[in-house]
């Protein structure tokens, strides 16, 4: 898992079409929820929980996120009571790599969150891996966590399906499943080491799309 890739920045391409750093192609390939059915913004945080490969790479964009409190790397969707790098690197016990956000929906929504999701963070088209990474454990998945969240999530897929925004079916699963926070050495991995090869390599240009897709929303 996470092998060393030579140094080399690319264009990140998703969904079968290269991201160049431009609003206009985020906004064209990607469309704005236009679900109903979020909960009205209420004083406190909330939670997501979202799978898409490498935790690595999903903690550093929504960590740049405005209304993005904090993000921590972790497991999701498994059948064990517990998780840890080891176990999971196995592919036998369900778990993808995943991260749970905590967000002030008063000031990012969970379409938001999922926009950028699909657009930026992930490819929402491979099954069973991302990018360089095999395995279900790098899995696309959704954990919704009221039922709020798991009806806007279902209506956001079936709307890029009708907008057919990607060139490939969407593989995104929606999930249940409780979240294990990973080891402390995989938290802010990717700020704690930017210049680690598959850091370079995999995650820098997805931030920097993201930067570029969303002036204003990633800082």
């Amino acid at each position: 898992m996470h092998p060393l890739i030579p140094v080399s920045l690319v264009a990140a391409v998703l969904g079968g079409a290269v991201l160049t750093l431009s609003p206009a192609v985020a906004t064209r390939a990607v469309p704005i929820p236009t679900v109903a059915s979020d909960v009205p913004p209420t004083p406190g945080l909330a939670t997501a929980v979202l799978a898409g490969g490498c935790f690595w790479g999903m903690e550093a964009v929504f960590e740049h996120m405005k209304g993005v409190k904090s993000v921590t790397s972790g497991y999701a969707g498994g059948t064990k009571a517990t998780a840890s790098y080891d176990q999971v690197s196995t592919e036998r016990t369900g778990h993808a790599e995943a991260v749970r956000i905590t967000y002030d929906p008063r000031i990012v929504s969970y379409g938001t969150l999922l926009r950028v999701y699909f657009s930026v963070a992930h490819d929402p088209t491979q099954v069973n891996g991302q990018m360089p990474d095999s395995g279900p454990s790098y899995r696309s998945a959704i954990f919704p966590q009221n039922g709020s969240q798991k009806l806007t999530a279902e209506r956001y897929i079936a709307q890029l399906t009708r907008a057919k925004a990607f060139a490939k079916p969407i593989a995104t699963r929606i999930e249940r499943g409780a979240f294990y926070p990973a080891e402390a050495y995989h938290q802010d991995f990717a700020r704690r080491n930017p210049s680690h090869p598959y850091i370079m390599r995999w995650d820098k240009p997805k931030i920097a799309a993201a930067r570029a897709a969303y002036p204003g929303l990633v800082v």
